[in-house]
């Protein structure tokens, strides 16, 4: 990721002025023994590290600049003519920014001079053409000014243009070619350009002094990155461009690295550090990465600049950071009172879904459910979120008494979802206050949801036994035969001595806020199974004639996108953990062991494995390409999987799903390698067959970024940060620093 941070304004004041050309080269590239300056070396050592220098002074570069003296001018030497024309010119302009440079340029040539105090009082030039020229430089029309330079010349044989002007020249185009070198990622041509211009690398010019420790950090040089940085804060005094420096050393370099450079930190009266911002991030983004590896250890010095953020901000995005490392290290109390600021602060999604987690958690389900219902359209796992909420609320016991809006919008949105979990517990509900018939239909159409929900069968089997449905009792007994002995005896006298069992639910049964139920592989031969559209109607005072058990905890951990969601066809119940040739497998072995091998991450193995299982016919030639295209994408090889993919027919779910993962690794893998046009085709491609994820929104937004785009960035970014999204606030803040940079 493109790491360079937008420049501030640039303003340079008197006090940069001091800084000596002399002082700046050798900090960052050394010439070896009979090398020319400015030949780049990436194994060459710096001078410095060759030859320390005495401390806080930076070593002195081999070869001064072609426009500096030899050596200061003694004390009792008579002080040089020095041009100041485009002193006056520049002040006469109100062009106080090139001013301030030309007075830091001439006291670092002549340390003994001093800028006049009104530069409009120097002598005035009479030379009309001459004037001429220094406008076309300021105005940044160099190739114009040489054209002018050279026109008088032929004309006037005699005339000399003044050494300052040539200098300013020389200087002025060497940055732009910097500068478009940088823009264009060609870092040696930065580190050749700035090593041959030792006049750029000064405190007057900061933003060519962060590209060429861009172009260091960027070919592998860390050490001399750093040292580029260093020289800024050792040497530099303007605070915006110091915390610059630092923001942007924090992006390229090592933690090791950016700490010494932190340690360059300066105070001011009241003991505040100028690198605050700098380590107030620092301690967000590990906080971020905690909450992505749950290995990783946050101490308590981070812990608590992050919460004296949030709590001392007006803004949500810390609030909720820390929201989401609490919850996930089960403190849902904590968790709660931070969602609950983030929330009031900012109502958006995020800050929502992890207060209903938290609530949750702490067992306030009706709180939980009312919380996340505006957002729950908002994406799959917010709405998995409400139907969790939703589900454990219907299962309190005993029973709660819902109004009629709660219990119409659970309907409303457990039918749509097709939510085996949610529509098991609206048939124990309906059972609670006798309901039986409503029940019936909840039952099955939780089996249609999820044909192999056994606690839903045996609801099912319950409320068919009492509603004397003979028949369909023994259908369901008849499915259910081998495979759940209660089932089989609901009716029987052994049921009735039976004790009841302490939860209906099945242990390994999916819950809601973890993955979206799984469509049926075929309609269950059950009556009555269309999902209610209609809401659940009660009356309180009816007798509970079957308590209904109480529901095991949905809670699910604070569910996270994925790359790539993957269903694959059952597996194999054998092992495959022993290296065998699938060559000697039938090809419905071979499928079998395919899908074995990618359950123990073994996708190249697999990927060999369906390959003898395309041998086969109709079905295990179909599974066996759509395994075989998920196995290269897991291993990265997506021309591979996309060749996969048509290697057999396949459903158009399956089709679509594939086609969509692959043009997702392909704009990935050209982002990576800097193919910016590249990637963003990928994402058109894919946008036109399935709807973006976030993740992929981020990547659009980057390509952008790194193109240039600033408007498409800002409109991508904006989007995302819309969500709650954190990658997305920090692709806003990247895109308001480049642009801040470039104005």
């Amino acid at each position: 990721m493109k790491a360079r941070t937008a420049a501030l304004a640039f303003t340079v004041s008197l006090a940069l002025a001091s800084s000596a050309l002399a002082q700046n080269w050798q900090i960052l590239e050394g010439a070896r023994p009979g090398e020319p300056t400015g030949a780049v070396s990436p194994a060459q050592p710096f001078a410095a590290q060759e030859q320390p220098a005495p401390a806080q002074e930076p070593p002195v570069v081999a070869q001064a600049p072609a426009q500096a003296p030899a050596s200061a001018p003694a004390a009792d030497q008579p002080m040089p003519v020095i041009d100041e024309t485009a002193l006056r010119y520049f002040a006469s302009q109100g062009d106080t920014r090139r001013l301030e440079i030309e007075i830091a340029r001439l006291r670092a040539l002549y340390p003994q001079w001093t800028p006049p105090a009104d530069p409009l009082a120097v002598p005035e030039s009479v030379d009309s053409l001459l004037e001429a020229i220094w406008m076309l430089y300021s105005q940044g029309r160099f190739a114009e000014a040489r054209e002018a330079i050279a026109t008088r010349q032929m004309n006037d044989p005699n005339w000399e243009p003044p050494v300052d002007l040539l200098d300013r020249l020389t200087l002025a185009e060497a940055r732009e070619r910097l500068v478009n070198a940088s823009n264009l990622d060609q870092y040696e041509t930065v580190i050749r350009i700035g090593s041959s211009n030792p006049g750029l690398l000064t405190c007057s010019e900061v933003d060519v002094l962060w590209r060429v420790a861009e172009s260091f950090a960027m070919t592998e040089r860390q050490g001399r990155a750093r040292d580029a940085y260093r020289y800024v804060l050792t040497n530099c005094d303007n605070t915006a461009e110091r915390l610059a420096t630092m923001q942007n050393a924090a992006q390229l370099l090592s933690a090791e690295m950016r700490d010494e450079l932190l340690a360059l930190e300066r105070f001011d009266n009241a003991g505040a550090g100028e690198f605050a911002p700098v380590r107030d991030n620092i301690a967000r983004d590990a906080l971020a990465a905690a909450g992505d590896d749950d290995s990783l250890v946050i101490d308590a010095e981070t812990l608590a600049r992050v919460e004296r953020l949030a709590r001392q901000g007006d803004g949500a995005s810390d609030a909720r950071l820390l929201g989401w490392y609490y919850l996930g290290n089960d403190d849902a109390q904590t968790a709660e009172e931070l969602f609950r600021m983030a929330l009031e602060r900012e109502a958006e999604g995020d800050a929502a879904e992890g207060l209903a987690l938290a609530l949750i958690a702490l067992d306030r389900f009706a709180d939980a459910e009312d919380i996340v219902y505006p957002y729950r359209d908002e994406n799959v796992e917010r709405r998995g979120v409400y139907l969790a909420a939703a589900a454990n609320l219907l299962a309190i016991e005993p029973r709660v008494v819902l109004s009629g809006d709660v219990l119409t919008r659970i309907v409303g949105e457990v039918a749509e979802a097709r939510n085996a979990p949610a529509a098991q517990q609206l048939g124990w509900y309906a059972r609670a206050y006798g309901q039986h018939e409503t029940a019936g239909q909840w039952f099955a159409s939780a089996l249609q949801f999820d044909p192999e929900d056994e606690a839903s069968a045996y609801g099912l089997a319950l409320t068919r036994f009492q509603l004397a449905d003979t028949a369909g009792l023994a259908e369901l007994k008849r499915l259910w035969a081998g495979r759940s002995e209660r089932i089989v005896l609901v009716g029987t006298p052994q049921a009735e001595a039976a004790p009841a069992p302490p939860s209906l639910a099945p242990a390994g049964s999916p819950s809601p806020a973890s993955a979206p139920s799984p469509a049926p592989a075929q309609a269950a031969p059950l009556a009555n199974t269309e999902p209610m559209t209609t809401p659940l109607a009660y009356t309180a005072e009816q007798p509970v004639q079957q308590a209904p058990p109480q529901a095991a905890s949905v809670m699910a951990a604070a569910p996270r996108p994925q790359a790539i969601q993957q269903q694959a066809p059952a597996r194999a119940a054998g092992g495959c953990t022993q290296t065998l040739n699938p060559e000697s497998l039938s090809p419905a072995s071979a499928l079998a062991r395919g899908w074995c091998l990618m359950d123990i991450n073994r996708p190249l193995e697999a990927a060999k494995a369906f390959e003898v299982a395309l041998r086969g016919q109709g079905d295990t030639a179909r599974d066996a390409a759509y395994g075989q295209s998920l196995a290269y994408l897991r291993a990265g090889l997506v021309d591979e999987a996309a060749v996969a993919a048509a290697s057999a027919p396949m459903t158009a779910e399956r089709a679509g799903e594939l086609q969509a993962n692959i043009l997702s690794e392909r704009a990935s893998g050209a982002f990576e390698q800097r193919r910016y046009v590249e990637a963003l085709m990928a994402l058109d491609q894919r946008a036109q067959i399935a709807p973006e994820r976030n993740d992929l929104m981020v990547l659009r937004g980057y390509a952008y970024l790194n193109l240039r785009r600033y408007g498409d960035a800002e409109r991508v970014f904006q989007a995302v940060a819309g969500t709650g999204n954190r990658d997305g606030l920090r692709g806003l803040a990247a895109v308001r620093e480049q642009t801040g940079r470039q104005r």
